[in-house]
């Protein structure tokens, strides 16, 4: 039985209004086993307006894409302790979010697992430090985020005129 059946269209209408959820905006999905690295990234992202939420596991980054629908950019590290970034892209890549845009971060890859990264259509391989402007670029552009609003021109006070010199012609009387 279809709620179709039971309620006129305006009452039908006036239920999905109830029931719709505000959209909140799409965030980034930050996955690394160390705590500084990821703490530091999540961080500059939050800073430049992108909302962030962080894991330290495959496991957990998977449980989060079931429960947080908003994810809208998966960032991993590659090697990991407990898991590869490219087997957890490879989970995504069968889940129900097979084109979720990933960037895969790393410290000591081989020009293999690039390849193989890019065989599983991520959108960028950074090698360590990470070029922050770069990734909050990458970011902006996933997200279909805008740049952050510049901040104000810091106000400039015109110098005061330094009083000018005035010339005096002092005449020496020879005696």
């Amino acid at each position: 039985m279809s709620y179709g059946d039971l309620l006129s269209e305006d009452e039908l209408r006036a239920l999905e209004e109830i029931m719709r959820v505000p959209s909140a905006p799409p965030s980034v999905l930050l996955v690394d086993d160390d705590e500084v690295a990821r703490d530091a990234l999540a961080d500059e992202l939050v800073a430049q307006g992108i909302p962030c939420i962080t894991a330290e596991s495959g496991e957990q980054a998977l449980a989060l894409l079931v429960t947080r629908p908003t994810i809208g950019l998966l960032i991993t590290e590659l090697h990991m302790q407990c898991g590869s970034g490219l087997e957890l892209v490879r989970q995504v890549r069968q889940s129900a979010q097979p084109s979720l845009p990933v960037i895969i971060i790393s410290g000591d890859a081989d020009v293999q697992d690039a390849i193989e990264a890019m065989h599983m259509r991520v959108v960028d391989f950074l090698l360590k430090p990470v070029d922050t402007s770069r990734l909050v670029n990458l970011a902006r552009n996933e997200l279909g985020t805008p740049p952050a609003p510049k901040a104000p021109p810091a106000r400039v006070r015109p110098r005061p005129e330094k009083p000018k010199a005035k010339a005096k012609v002092v005449t020496l009387k020879s005696a």
